[in-house]
């Protein structure tokens, strides 16, 4: 599965939209291989705030439990229920259905350091 161009990627293999505010997050394709089948997801609520960086949520898969990470600040505007009733969208769709939260961000993604661009996270995984 080939990712949508218009996404950037944080080193703890998440991602955010860069065209709108606010921004859908997930993580990776290669996160999510990573994991193995992913059988709990626990997400924020809404109005909470994030900080790049921080745990803002936690994924259970069959082989262990990881937290999510916010790739940018803002506040939590929308969770993905349908992750939550079925976690394994997270492995099967991780760049659509299988989204996690929408994000108010406090800047515009473009301007958020440390965030990679395709081609730059796939050679920091070594895709």
């Amino acid at each position: 599965m080939s990712a949508p161009q218009n996404l950037l990627y944080s080193k703890d293999h998440e991602w955010l939209t860069t065209d709108g505010n606010p921004a859908v997050i997930g993580i990776s394709q290669h996160a999510a291989d990573a994991l193995g089948d992913v059988v709990f997801v626990q997400l924020p609520e809404v109005g909470a705030r994030v900080t790049a960086g921080e745990p803002c949520g936690e994924l259970e898969s069959t082989k262990s439990v990881s937290d999510i990470f916010a790739p940018a600040d803002g506040e939590v505007v929308e969770v993905n229920t349908a992750v939550v009733d079925d976690p394994s969208l997270v492995n099967s769709d991780p760049f659509g259905e299988g989204w996690l939260i929408k994000v108010q961000l406090d800047t515009p993604a473009a301007d958020v350091d440390g965030l990679m661009s395709e081609a730059e996270y796939n050679a920091f995984t070594g895709a």
